[in-house]
């Protein structure tokens, strides 16, 4: 008979210890994470040394009992208050009850793995410290990203790194309805529609297209990439539904994609985290990332740019996630730890000196879509205008007129937003101008 060896130990010696597990909610998220733990048991034992059983499940809608579960029912608060669980796995969403949940879980002295990006990026700090005291994990991979281990990436992988910058298409929903208005060249209203009857967009999908969801996901990720407080408060939000196709089209004939896109950056002591559509290079990695698809591009000093895409939702992505955070908790308890050996944000000291810059203070080059009366002088005196502001342009078109109105499209050089604001207004004052500037902001990434 063959016999391995691991760490001193005969390997078929080795006998299993076991690790309780309880999952509060069983929509996607829960019933993803059962089903994987169940069944892909036997591997998931080989790797930790520990047997992971899922002792109770609680869902406000179960109707029966689940098989293979010890225990089935209705209240989250007992599973987090029952002595045999050791993870509470949180994957009902919102902040209530779960954040009342998730505290009496960490109260208890239990390890909790959540998929609630909401709950983490505005209510995180309280939970962390708890966790802290507890001396138990509070773990989150699947809160960012879905199936992407972007968290673990960054708070482990490129620990060596400073990092610089990061960006991302971290909302499958609105990078679906982007990616079918550039192919099809359809409205935003219609492609909504389609992505609500296919599941991509809730029935109130506000948090998708106007950026909430994203702004929750990047707040968590400029923490652990800069080591910082979570500051979802400092994040500037801004959707796409007032995006054309005429939008899209106009920035491809430039050389661009239209996405909307998670950006944060360090420099010189200060952040900026930010949520916009924004035009990118057709040349870019995340110009390449379309339908319900997530992609994030770090910066690190040492390592350069790297690249993390997958699948950002959807049960079997995020469960894979969920199931790694558990693993990691397993494969501590086979090692006699009382946690995983990593800080929850990545950092034992959190960084407080950071200063945070404002939408206005920021600089970057911007479209601008003007509408104007088609008449001679126009596009002199809207040039006039950004020059008075000292703004340069980098590239102007014309389009053609409709026998009124003729759009004008502009790339301006590098500007700052508050003097382009000042800018923007003075043209729309202009008698010729017809209707709002449409303004998106242009980032090259050092490209």
């Amino acid at each position: 008979m063959r016999v391995f060896f691991l760490r001193g130990y005969a390997l078929n010696s080795i006998k299993s210890n076991t690790l309780k597990v309880g999952i509060c909610g069983y929509g996607t998220v829960g019933s993803g994470t059962l089903a994987l733990l169940q069944g892909n048991a036997k591997e998931i034992t080989r790797k930790t040394g520990v047997e992971i059983e899922v002792y109770r499940v609680a869902s406000r809608s179960l109707q029966v009992d689940i098989a293979g579960v010890t225990y089935s029912g209705t209240d989250p608060f007992e599973i987090a208050g029952d002595g045999e669980v050791d993870v509470v796995v949180e994957a009902m969403g919102g902040f209530d009850p779960a954040f009342e949940v998730v505290k009496k879980a960490l109260e208890n002295g239990k390890h909790v793995v959540t998929a609630n990006k909401a709950l983490i990026a505005e209510r995180g700090a309280a939970l962390i410290e708890l966790a802290e005291q507890k001396g138990v994990t509070l773990a989150y991979e699947s809160a960012v990203a879905g199936g992407i281990p972007i968290v673990k990436a960054l708070r482990e992988g490129l620990a060596a790194n400073r990092i610089d910058w990061l960006a991302g298409i971290i909302n499958g929903t609105g990078n679906f309805i982007l990616s079918e208005m550039m192919d099809k060249q359809r409205e935003f209203a219609d492609v909504l529609e389609e992505a609500q009857a296919l599941g991509y967009a809730e029935a109130d999908p506000t948090f998708d297209v106007e950026g909430i969801d994203a702004a929750h996901k990047l707040t968590i990720m400029a923490a652990i990439a800069f080591g910082m407080p979570l500051a979802f408060d400092k994040t500037y939000t801004e959707g796409i539904s007032a995006l054309t196709p005429e939008d899209i089209g106009y920035a491809k004939e430039l050389g661009y994609h239209i996405k909307h896109l998670g950006i944060a950056r360090l420099e010189n002591g200060w952040v900026q985290t930010r949520v916009h559509p924004t035009l990118i290079s057709t040349k870019h990695l995340l110009a390449h990332v379309h339908g319900v698809g997530n992609a994030v591009v770090v910066h690190g000093h040492a390592v350069g740019t790297t690249l993390y895409n997958g699948p950002g939702a959807g049960a079997e992505a995020t469960a894979s996630s969920v199931v790694a955070d558990i693993i990691d908790i397993a494969r501590a308890k086979a090692q006699g730890l009382a946690r995983p050996n990593v800080p929850i944000l990545g950092f034992e000291t959190l960084r407080t000196d950071l200063k945070a810059l404002t939408i206005d203070e920021i600089e970057t080059e911007y479209y601008l879509r003007i509408t104007a009366q088609d008449i001679i002088g126009v596009m002199a005196n809207v040039a006039s205008e950004l020059e008075r502001f000292g703004i340069g342009i980098d590239a102007l078109i014309q389009k053609e007129s409709d026998g009124k109105n003729v759009p004008i499209v502009i790339l301006t050089d590098k500007a700052r937003e508050s003097e382009l604001d000042e800018a923007i207004a003075a043209i729309e004052k202009l008698a010729s101008v017809t209707a709002p500037v449409m303004r998106i902001r242009v980032e090259s990434f050092g490209e």
